[in-house]
């Protein structure tokens, strides 16, 4: 299976024509971009985020011209330190144009989650997140078949059902 990386990963995100929805299911990523940011998170220094700044300009572009990019987090409660870490990043997300929804996981009761994260594009395209074990990532396998598409559709619609938007979910 070839995986898609880097700028060709990111390249969706140019390409997509009307939405734009992310499923994140793990307690803790291991992303090396993050290593740095998160030792300053701890320690409570100063960061000029431009470790995230090429992204919140990709979501702010896509969602200045009217299209729509969502998040969920699926989150187990208490949270983890890497969670308590994304929630306070997330205010930049929300500035850029993201719609960002909290996920509990005692919440998912009943919603066949996949294996994997994935990108929900334009409800024709979804892109699954290949982890390896210690959580960094290989790259996205593509999947465009109705049956694939139309089950992770159903898990975003029933997960923002359940899902607390970033201004209303308090950490715990």
């Amino acid at each position: 299976m070839d995986l898609l990386k880097g700028e060709d990963f990111h390249q969706l995100f140019r390409d997509f024509k009307r939405s734009a929805f992310h499923l994140e299911m793990q307690d803790e990523y291991h992303v090396a971009e993050e290593v740095e940011p998160i030792r300053k998170w701890r320690s409570n220094e100063p960061d000029e985020y431009e470790w995230i700044r090429d992204w919140h300009k990709l979501v702010k572009t896509a969602t200045s011209a009217g299209k729509c990019v969502v998040r969920a987090r699926v989150i187990t409660e208490p949270v983890t330190e890497y969670v308590r870490f994304e929630h306070a990043m997330a205010r930049f997300n929300v500035a850029a144009g993201e719609d960002l929804y909290w996920v509990p996981r005692d919440l998912t009761a009943g919603i066949a989650l996949p294996e994997h994260d994935f990108w929900l594009l334009d409800d024709e395209v979804v892109a699954f997140h290949i982890f390896a074990e210690d959580g960094s990532s290989f790259g996205a396998a593509l999947a465009t078949d109705r049956a694939t598409v139309g089950q992770c559709m159903r898990v975003r619609d029933q997960l923002l059902a359940v899902g607390i938007s970033h201004v209303r979910y308090v950490l715990r």
